[in-house]
């Protein structure tokens, strides 16, 4: 069963004005299944980069592989189009030739400066992220719900993931062979051939490193000192892991925007199932840890951009996001008492005097409350959603 993705409001409006439409995301999270349906409506050619003749013919002769591949199409769907020689120089070509072409990548190695210096006002780019919990909903065909059912599919989603091919199976242990062999294909693929890392053995324990320590400050001299490689390596590994949308870098939020740049990040898994996996803890009751970085992925998927808040004193919020020019704090709790506010985010609060604050907790405890102007919200994962929204 094919579930309509979250993006597509979006992609038909930008595939009425770009001639270049990029989807970028991890591998397996849904880029070729979606672009594929929506290729439905029209004359389409659907070409995979991975065949060496395919992708021959474009780095050898770009007007060559147009005549074979691209003519008598309305849409040329090139998939992991990354791999080809001067891409950026070629795709420009196609555009400027009038050519509608949707392109996709599992690598940000495609947004680098060598291929979109070339597509400067002819690309728009969409990043497509593992199911949301909206979605993850929907493919399980669960409209309406009581809290019990809501909070096992919570469960299953953050224990698992969001990757469609985990989704579409029901047996525990084959979810967890799916994600072995899609961290396997990321880690020998995407991450080490794209990005030149000879040393995989030092790259999955760096991996099972930063699954361990989700949602803590990145010290480059601790991680340096506790697995024994050298700054630098540490710095290529981060890129490439957050390059190849395993990980991201989740900065801090500063009135100063020099200190949010220079102050350390905190880590997260885009996906809760990856990270599990890689850390072998699929946990009957959830970690607050775990919940925390949900909620992250969560807040990523809607289309925000996260960052955290942290004093000298250690006062911390866990995400703060901004919505419509305002500043919107978000404490992640797995137990919530309503009616309490705890001193960080009071602190928050009154420092930076938000409109709203939001306390969402796995429990699924809803209230509401006013600390001077700004209206705090208790409630669960889709509450907050709601709210982000509305």
């Amino acid at each position: 069963m094919y579930i309509e993705r979250k993006i597509k409001e979006k992609f038909d409006k930008i595939i009425k004005v770009y001639p270049v439409t990029a989807i970028v995301g991890a591998r397996q999270s849904g880029k070729t299944t979606f672009l594929k349906e929506q290729a439905k409506k029209f004359k389409s050619n659907y070409l995979l980069f991975d065949d060496p003749d395919i992708r021959e013919l474009f780095d050898e002769d770009i007007k060559k592989f147009e005549k074979q591949n691209i003519e008598g199409y309305e849409i040329s769907v090139l998939d992991e189009v990354q791999y080809c020689k001067d891409a950026g120089k070629k795709l420009k070509y196609l555009a400027d030739n009038n050519r509608k072409v949707w392109i996709t990548s599992s690598s940000e190695i495609l947004l680098s400066k060598e291929v979109l210096s070339y597509l400067v006002g002819r690309v728009s780019i969409i990043k497509l992220y593992p199911f949301s919990i909206k979605e993850f909903l929907e493919s399980k065909k669960l409209k309406e719900f009581s809290q019990s059912a809501l909070k096992r599919a919570l469960w299953e989603h953050m224990t698992f993931g969001g990757y469609p091919k985990v989704i579409s199976v029901e047996d525990i242990e084959l979810k967890k062979t799916i994600l072995k062999d899609l961290y396997d294909t990321m880690v020998l693929k995407d991450i080490a051939r794209t990005f030149s890392i000879d040393d995989i053995s030092s790259l999955e324990l760096f991996s099972k490193y930063l699954s361990l320590n989700i949602g803590n400050l990145v010290s480059y001299e601790n991680l340096s000192r506790d697995i024994k490689i050298s700054f630098q390596t540490i710095k290529k590994y981060l890129d490439a892991m957050e390059k190849s949308y395993l990980i991201y870098r989740v900065q801090p939020f500063y009135k100063n925007k020099i200190k949010e740049i220079i102050k350390q990040p905190k880590i997260y898994f885009i996906d809760t199932g990856l990270r599990n996996l890689i850390s072998k803890s699929f946990n009957q009751t959830p970690e607050g840890n775990l919940f925390e970085n949900y909620v992250f992925a969560e807040l990523l998927k809607i289309g925000f951009s996260p960052k955290y808040w942290r004093t000298k004193s250690k006062m911390e919020v866990d995400f703060i996001v901004e919505k419509d020019s305002n500043v919107v704090p978000i404490e992640v709790k797995i137990n919530a008492e309503t009616e309490k506010v705890e001193r960080n985010m009071r602190t928050f609060i009154e420092e930076y005097k938000p409109k709203i604050a939001i306390i969402v907790s796995y429990e699924s405890k809803k209230a509401e409350l006013k600390i001077g102007n700004c209206k705090v919200f208790f409630t669960d994962l889709l509450g907050m959603k709601e709210i982000l929204s509305g």
